[in-house]
């Protein structure tokens, strides 16, 4: 076992520098002469999502000017001097948004990687997990907690943000929140060994409040918390028990309205969810279950339910015997059952996949079985594009091809709207006007 982590930890550490190197590939040494030379560049492709309305214009073109999205149409001014890459046959559309990641976990180490794995190590891990993120489409992500790393996804973020590793637009929320003994506690483990929780504990109103107040400290943008323990699904009944009070969950969330962010909640189902939705929390992450009052409250206060569909097939896929295989899959029937229902209330959704426990870059496969189980796929990129920009605040910078608007835009091989699958094919990927990745040979003049 050692040997084998120290062989993780040595091809972790050379791709972390690989990551650093402008010489690692001809493609990041292209991308990186176009960044440097292109303060203007036009985009051309055969197609452009106008993703408010469900449309797609034939052929589409943008403006790119320092950063930010100058024109969109399907003919823009060609400035003098800029550069204009033609996308041949692709799509463009803005950068994926991902409301539920989890950049300090990698499949194989959800349970023992607070044991086996230092943070220096696990950050190292994230750096790489943020780079497969933004190279597969993702500009934007909500990393809803380090389990057990603390703050260090504060550095992740500011790392991206000052240029010096490549990843998506970063809200993050450090350790999540959740009770003595409760969801992400070391409850399986000898008690002698005090194992640590991989979240922060905090069992009272003013426990909440001061954890809050450090996260915020310590350079998290928004809550996390854990509402709901482990679920049981048993003769095709669902129970998940409640963490937190209505009355501690509101005043979590006016703590967090106080500093100008908001809570978003693990929960699975009721009656956890319902107190989550009276007290006003952003997202309820999961939502296996949801009660006709809690889409009720959902529905009137734009509260959106992520419901997380990729890690469930991914447990599914790789249990570790078939009858374990039989129960999440019983499980995920159940969860798509409500999903249905949650549709038919009316219930806003956002998309987050949980990527970690399961391989970062992959995680547009959340995109498609949303849109398997239920939703036009128009409605599917309202969801993670408009929803996951408002869910993250970002509403007014990202998730659109619009003037003013921040330059993350994405290139797809195919129609999205035609087939959603088209989102885990991307050949270009441009965030904040720089290009991380382009498939496809341009003609640039």
């Amino acid at each position: 076992m050692f040997s084998r982590l120290i062989s993780v930890y040595s091809c972790a550490s050379f791709a972390f520098a690989a990551i650093l190197s402008p010489s690692l590939t001809a493609q990041t040494a292209q991308s990186s002469a176009q960044t440097a030379s292109a303060s203007v560049t036009v985009l051309h492709a055969a197609h452009l999502l106008n993703v408010e309305q469900g449309t797609v214009l034939s052929p589409g073109e943008i403006l790119v000017r320092d950063g930010h999205i100058a024109e969109v149409g399907t003919a823009v001014t060609h400035p003098s001097g800029a550069t204009i890459l033609d996308l041949g046959s692709t799509t463009l559309m803005p950068g994926l948004i991902d409301a539920h990641v989890h950049l300090f976990l990698h499949p194989g180490a959800e349970d023992m990687q607070t044991v086996v794995e230092s943070v220096p190590q696990r950050t190292i891990y994230a750096a790489l997990a943020a780079r497969a993120d933004l190279m597969a489409g993702f500009t934007a992500e909500r990393d809803m907690g380090t389990e057990g790393a603390g703050s260090a996804d504060s550095a992740v973020r500011d790392s991206i943000d000052a240029g010096l590793i490549p990843g998506p637009r970063m809200r993050i929320s450090g350790n999540a929140i959740s009770i003595l003994g409760g969801h992400e506690d070391a409850i399986h483990f000898n008690p002698a060994e005090h194992i640590s929780s991989n979240a922060t504990y905090a069992d009272s109103t003013d426990q909440i409040i001061a954890v809050i107040r450090e996260q915020l400290k310590e350079g998290s943008s928004f809550v996390k918390m854990y509402q709901t323990g482990r679920d049981t699904y048993v003769n095709g009944v669902f129970h998940t028990p409640w963490q937190f009070t209505e009355q501690q969950l509101a005043a979590a969330v006016a703590e967090a309205a106080r500093m100008g962010t908001n809570v978003g909640v693990h929960c699975t189902g009721e009656p956890g969810a319902l107190y989550a939705a009276t007290a006003g929390v952003a997202s309820i992450d999961h939502a296996y279950q949801l009660s006709d009052e809690t889409m009720r409250l959902m529905r009137e206060k734009q509260i959106y339910a992520v419901p997380t569909f990729a890690i469930s097939e991914y447990f599914a896929d790789h249990a570790d015997s078939p009858a374990a295989a039989a129960q999440e899959r019983a499980e995920l029937d159940y969860h798509v059952q409500q999903f249905h229902k949650q549709l038919a209330a009316g219930v806003p959704m956002a998309v987050g996949s949980d990527v970690g426990p399961f391989p970062h870059g992959t995680q547009a496969r959340e995109l498609v079985l949303m849109a398997q189980y239920g939703m036009a796929p128009a409605d599917v990129l309202r969801a993670d594009l408009l929803h996951g920009a408002r869910l993250l605040t970002w509403q007014d910078q990202i998730g659109q091809l619009k003037p003013g608007f921040d330059a993350d835009i994405i290139a797809v091989r195919g129609n999205p709207l035609q087939n959603i699958d088209a989102v885990t094919r991307v050949a270009f990927v441009m965030k904040g006007g720089h290009i991380y990745r382009n498939d496809i040979t341009p003609s640039a003049r």
